[in-house]
């Protein structure tokens, strides 16, 4: 009875498959984002605002599904990370409760910037090009102050995983040490803002990318060390 009382926030009951259905999500979110950015990529050209805008009317429903996946990238990192939240809760409880309000802190901020991005498309379809340089980079700094909690999260994500015992300590000092990529980032653009802006500039940024896939996948291939959890969950119930 106790223990199906202490399961009864993990999908299925079970912590090996709640960790499966974690790591499945954040393949979507992660799926929808790398669309956004592809799409992206594609349609903006840095320094020729003309083309951009050109690039942006002649493909109109590929912009808008680029905007549909970022709101969709959001929704579906608000569900990950309250899944996250009931499979480390029983580490610690208090530091999943700041994982998860960082995340929904940066929820908000990012989807009304995407009225920017429509903004963008309004403005490209009639050609008032000055207005497209202009909201671009209205959505580029509001995604930055958004990726301020995009870095944060991965700073008690990474000290729960660190301290679980139930997932590798290694990833808990990855995820930890890619908190830094978001961050930096945003100082290079608002400070720095001639540092360039490739990935490859911002050395934290690509550890920030190689840690948050590798827990993905070891939730979604491995899952956790169940008879750990359980420990860790009795630990959390006995007074």
């Amino acid at each position: 009875m106790t223990s199906d009382i202490r399961n009864s926030g993990l999908i299925g009951g079970s912590p090996l498959v709640h960790a499966r259905v974690a790591g499945l999500v954040g393949v979507v979110m992660l799926a929808s984002g790398s669309f956004a950015n592809v799409v992206a990529s594609r349609l903006v050209v840095r320094g020729d605002i003309i083309t951009t805008s050109n690039n942006i009317a002649a493909s109109e429903f590929l912009y808008r599904l680029e905007i549909v996946s970022g709101l969709v990238m959001m929704v579906v990192w608000l569900y990950y990370a309250m899944l996250l939240y009931r499979l480390l809760g029983p580490v610690d409880r208090n530091r999943a409760k700041i994982m998860l309000g960082l995340v929904m802190a940066s929820v908000p901020i990012y989807m009304l910037n995407q009225v920017n991005q429509f903004a963008v498309l309004l403005s490209a379809s009639d050609q008032l090009h000055e207005q497209v340089g202009l909201f671009l980079n209205l959505s580029r700094f509001g995604s930055l102050i958004a990726g301020i909690f995009f870095g944060l999260w991965l700073f008690p994500l990474g000290f729960l995983v660190f301290k679980s015992g139930f997932l590798p300590r290694f990833l808990g000092a990855l995820l930890m040490f890619g908190g830094l990529g978001y961050l930096v980032l945003f100082v290079q653009a608002f400070l720095f803002a001639q540092s360039g802006q490739t990935l490859w500039n911002n050395p934290f940024l690509v550890v920030t990318h190689i840690s948050e896939l590798a827990l993905l996948l070891w939730l979604l291939i491995k899952g956790v060390n169940v008879d750990e959890w359980k420990k860790r969950t009795h630990e959390l119930t006995t007074p």
